[in-house]
């Protein structure tokens, strides 16, 4: 191959000699094209050049110095695509092509912080120093588009060593949802609050000594060192879907009769060790997903005798004013995923009221929300009524990495498109609405023992 010597060798150069063909994103390792300003901020000049509306889903927001450009996230979603814990050219793909479509900021899936904490053998994870690296790949990517990036960092606990969901069908195993040592790579040392199974097809876990919960408060330590040099912009504690600190805090999986155990400010001891132990080792925004109930039958607490039956919204609202106090900037709020029996209502939005009351309970803390919010009208709604302050999606990424920008033309709001992109946004550029999908809107399905493994 003969090198033109016009063409500078400088990596990240947009120069043919003397003559600039388009800028490029600085610092970058090759030539990227600066998008300026970010994909998916919104245009606020074009927007009223149009006719368009002043929305709460594209006006940025601040956490800590970090500023968001618009209010559509991308939720954690685990791919069961590691490498003994290793992010792969799987995750740059998947990430990248979130990242190139104007997400407000994408947090990564569940990242174990101990190798026994996956929840599968091919989750993500964050315990040793080799991970850095193939993390930080997909940082910097996702930093030269302009988009945030955070990692979500959990123990799955009694959930642990399980089989992914599109590994079920297999055959292996003979129905057990369990990854079997030696055979699909599972592991033995599994730990839970009590050593109650979540169903029969799961592990029974060992009870967790406070020895070992000591060791964990550190995992979570060690792992936020490791997403700051990693160079994340946020991190995200899993405290929902029965994983470890669900599995605390619920009475239904948690009959201790330690100091971790018994009353509501034992149960979410844990919680907040672990929230108070990251709060000090990082500087950024520190978000906490929790789930706002268990979805099981019965009320929350009795009232007749004061005791606590499921874990519920009253009590997910008091650990939320908790957080508060150690420094969580943002309480994400999704459901479900430690009962078995769980029977969940889903319909659009099915979650918000949950994430509503929290914000209720306290006007000052940021709150997310979740659970198919698949419109950009939907989206907007909720934050305009003030029931959140963030939404989240999840599947609705999957099937439309381009949600942010649909959303924009949905409600007529000019934003930045990716300058490679742009003649496909041309609608949206001009203020042409997409029209609605009311059948979407209106869909409301029945969905029982809704993702017990999977849930996140």
């Amino acid at each position: 191959m003969t090198i033109d010597p016009t063409i500078s060798s400088s990596p990240a150069s947009s120069t043919v000699g003397t003559k600039i063909l388009s800028p490029a994103v600085p610092d970058a390792p090759y030539f990227i094209p600066l998008n300026t300003p970010a994909v998916g901020t919104e245009l606020v000049d074009r927007t009223r050049a149009v006719g368009g509306p002043e929305t709460k889903l594209f006006s940025p927001l601040t956490i800590r110095g970090v500023e968001f450009k618009n209010r559509l996230f991308v939720s954690p979603m685990c791919q069961y695509s590691s490498d003994n814990g290793h992010a792969t050219d799987w995750h740059l793909v998947h990430i990248g092509s979130l990242a190139v479509r104007g997400a407000g900021a994408i947090c990564m899936e569940a990242t174990a912080v101990l190798s026994e904490g996956r929840s599968t053998p091919e989750d993500a994870g964050l315990w040793q120093d080799s991970q850095i690296e193939p993390l930080r790949r997909i940082v910097n990517f996702s930093h030269t588009q302009g988009t945030l990036i955070g990692i979500q960092l959990q123990h799955a606990g009694r959930k642990s060593s399980g089989v992914s969901m599109f590994a079920q069908n297999t055959g292996i195993g003979s129905g057990s949802q369990v990854a079997h040592v030696g055979i699909q790579g599972g592991w033995d040392e599994i730990y839970g609050a009590s050593p109650i199974a979540q169903t029969e097809a799961t592990a029974t876990p060992k009870e967790a000594s406070e020895e070992y919960l000591a060791r964990v408060v550190q995992a979570f330590v060690d792992a936020t060192r490791r997403a700051k040099e990693a160079g994340f912009d946020f991190i995200e504690i899993h405290g929902a879907h029965g994983y470890l600190l669900h599995s605390f805090n619920s009475p239904l999986s948690n009959i201790r009769t330690d100091r971790y155990g018994g009353s509501f400010e034992n149960r979410i001891r844990l919680s907040l060790e672990i929230a108070k132990a990251v709060r000090t080792n990082w500087d950024g925004p520190l978000f906490y997903r929790v789930s706002g109930t268990d979805w099981a039958e019965g009320p929350e607490r009795d009232e007749r005798t004061g005791e606590w039956k499921q874990w519920g919204i009253q009590q997910t609202v008091a650990l939320a004013g908790e957080l508060a106090k150690i420094g969580v900037d943002l309480i994400d709020v999704s459901s479900g995923g430690l009962w078995a029996d769980q029977r969940i209502r889903v319909g659009p939005g099915y979650q918000v009221p949950l994430a509503e009351a929290v914000k209720k309970a306290h006007p000052n803390l940021l709150v997310g929300t979740v659970g198919l919010l698949t419109t950009g009208r939907q989206a907007e709604g909720v934050l305009r009524e003030g029931r959140a302050d963030v939404i989240f999606a999840a599947r609705e990424f999957l099937r439309d990495s381009s949600f942010v920008l649909r959303s924009a033309e949905e409600l007529g709001v000019v934003v930045k498109s990716p300058a490679q992109y742009e003649r496909a946004w041309t609608r949206m550029a001009h203020g042409h609405r997409a029209p609605k999908c009311p059948a979407l809107e209106e869909k409301v399905v029945l969905c029982e023992r809704d993702n017990l493994v999977g849930n996140r």
